[in-house]
Parts: C-alpha cells; structure tokens; sequence
C-alpha cells in the first residue's frame, strides 16, 4: 500500500513540474515536426521512370528462329518494349548513335548482335535481360522439339500454361517517410532521457533534505525505492504514449497494425532508461556526475543508434559502436514490426532490454542496502 501512495505521488509531482511537460511531451513533438518536414527530400521513395523503349531489329534469320523472334516482339509491347524491323534503306547502328532508337539489333540463324548506346543504363539492362530470356527459351523450345515436338508451342507460345510462375515479394511495399521515421526515432530517443529524471529519484530526496525524514517514517526503504521506481515508469511511460498518439493522429505519422507490440518494445526502452538512471546515480559519488555520465553517453548513442539520419554501411569499429547502441537494436526492431511485419523482432530486443534493466536495477538495489539511508 505505501508503495502505491509513494507512485502516486510521484506521478502528480511530475506532471505538476513544467519540465516534464516541455521536456518529455512538447519536446519530442517539436523535434518530430522540424526533421520530419525539413528531411522529407531524404526519405523521398520515388523512382525515376524509364519510360517505353525502342528498339530497331534487322532480321536475317529464316525459319523457327525469324518466327520465334516476331511473337517474343509482339508480346513485349505489352512491357512498354517497342520492336521495330528495319527499313532496307536504313542504318541501325547510326539511328542509335543519333538517339533515335535506344538499341539495334541483328537477328542471324547463329543468333542476335546487340548494339547500344551507354545513355541510359537501365534500358540497356531492360533490353538485355528481355533478349536472354528470350535466347533461353527459344534454346529450351528446340531441345523440347527434338524429344516431343507436339510440346514446342508451350515454351514459345502465349498460353494460360505459361503463367506458371507467382512471384511474392519479401519486401514491404511501404517504406518510413521522414515523419515515420522520425516519430520513432525522436520517440525512442525522448524514452532514453528517461534516465536523467531517474538520476534526480533518490538524490531529490536528498537535495530536498526529505530523506532522513522517509527514513524515520514507518516505511521499509524497499517500498520507498519501488515506489518511486513505479512512479517514475508510469510518468515516462504516458508521456512516450503521449507521444505516440500524438504523432500519429496530427502528424500522421505510420505506427504499423501492431501497436500493442510496438508499445511493449518502447516500454522497454523505459525501463532500460530509468534503471540505467538508477543504477548510474548509484555508482557516482555526486549526481552532478551522474548528470554529466547520461549527458554525455545518450547524445553518442543517439547519434550511432540513428536517431538523426540513418546510418547505413559503417564498417570496423563503427559497426561495434553502432551495434551497441539501444537505439539501434530497438529501432529496427519498430521498423520491422511497422513495415515489414516482422512480430518475431519484438521478443528479442524486450527481453535485452528488460535484461540491461534488471542488471543496472541489481547494481542499485545492492547499493541502496549498503547505504544507512537512501
């Protein structure tokens, strides 16, 4: 029951103090809404268009090969493909150095002579990945004709019996915008500095020259320290919530379909910041170092674990450094949940943080029994 009272009145002594409110709520919320709208360019997914393609062919070939050829054209119209034969009068490596055409074939009975120009690497890749498919499959239509030739026209043919094949992909469709992103990452950073009002918990208490007076009353030091503990939890915690929501219906920001579970991964992140807040009072001497220890460790952290800009591609030290961060790991984890709908992701970062937490909480406890007072 005393645990209780005490939570309460931390809770009310919290949203009472202005800072909490700039700080945890106004704080977030402002940062979400400047890099979100100012880094929109960096997140932007479109794609450039490559547009129809043309191609001019010369055919000197005779037979399966000629006819072959003629219904793999017809049929890439269909994929903004444009084949067209050439005009006796007509030179085709000229009309794709003039740009006319963006490549120039010759259809021969030993096979196909590609011509192109280096202008637009993507066409290229286009027309050679098209022309390879198509050389396969002729291939595997005349080795099907020397062993059932009635079977040819399943390979070379438009059939119902070629759609054979269902392509999934594994990817999202939907990637984090700038104000997706930055809704996580401000959000996940703003539960980190959880730790500094955790840092004040105990040593407010001695600032406020109230501890001896705690300590006189009839209440065991454990329920004192539960208590503010809870108190201190259940404040960060509404206000990353807060948070949440708020982004989410002004800023529309995308939260995924499983909010529940993207909620339980930032509870974590809390308790991971207010017991390493807890655990960090304890082993400094001062909480002015304290203050200091979490000033300087959440900025470097934020920093490697993304909460800026993404960090892609560090390598050596960098990658041990950005793989260490909380952030990282608890970031992604959200990402993936949201966007990729990865639940399994959850689990594992809960549980490291609700590791981390029970170790920096052990190294406070210990401390606290050693202590006379609090």
């Amino acid at each position: 029951m005393n645990t209780l009272i005490i939570a309460k009145k931390e809770i009310v002594s919290a949203f009472r103090d202005k800072r909490t409110f700039l700080f945890m709520l106004a704080f977030p919320i402002v940062l979400i809404m400047i890099l979100g709208t100012a880094l929109t360019n960096a997140f932007d997914q479109q794609t450039a268009a490559v547009g129809e393609v043309h191609v001019l062919y010369k055919d000197k070939a005779d037979g399966a090969f000629s006819e072959g050829f003629k219904t793999f054209a017809k049929e890439a119209k269909t994929s903004g493909v444009h084949f067209k034969k050439i005009l006796s009068d007509t030179d085709g490596k000229q009309e794709i150095k003039q740009g006319n055409y963006d490549a120039y074939l010759e259809i021969e009975n030993s096979g196909i002579k590609l011509y192109q120009m280096d202008k637009n690497s993507m066409k290229n890749s286009i027309i050679q990945g098209m022309l390879t498919a198509f050389a396969n499959r002729y291939n595997a239509a005349q080795e099907i004709i020397k062993a059932a030739p009635e079977q040819a026209g399943a390979v070379l043919g438009d059939i119902p019996g070629d759609h054979y094949i269902k392509e999934t992909s594994l990817s999202s469709d939907r990637k984090p915008n700038s104000m997706d992103y930055y809704a996580v990452t401000m959000t996940t950073l703003i539960a980190l500095y959880s730790a500094l009002s955790a840092s004040y918990l105990i040593r407010g208490e001695r600032l406020g020259k109230t501890a001896d007076r705690l300590i006189a009353a009839p209440v065991h030091k454990g329920e004192i320290f539960a208590g503010k503990l809870i108190g201190n939890l259940v404040t960060n915690g509404l206000c990353i919530f807060a948070v949440v929501i708020f982004s989410k219906y002004v800023f529309k920001a995308y939260w995924g379909d499983h909010l529940a579970l993207v909620a339980a991964v930032l509870f974590s992140i809390v308790l991971f910041a207010v017991c390493l807040g807890l655990g960090v009072s304890y082993l400094t001497r001062t909480g002015e170092a304290a203050v200091a220890i979490i000033n300087v460790l959440i900025p470097l952290v934020a920093f490697f674990g993304g909460a800026y800009f993404p960090v892609e591609g560090a390598e050596g030290v960098l990658a041990l450094i950005k793989d260490l961060s909380p952030l990282t790991w608890t970031n992604e984890a959200i990402m993936n949940i949201i966007f990729a709908d990865d639940l399994a992701a959850g689990l594992p970062v809960i549980l490291l943080n609700i590791g981390l937490s029970l170790l920096f909480l052990l190294i406070a406890v210990v401390s606290l029994q050693r202590r006379e007072g609090l």
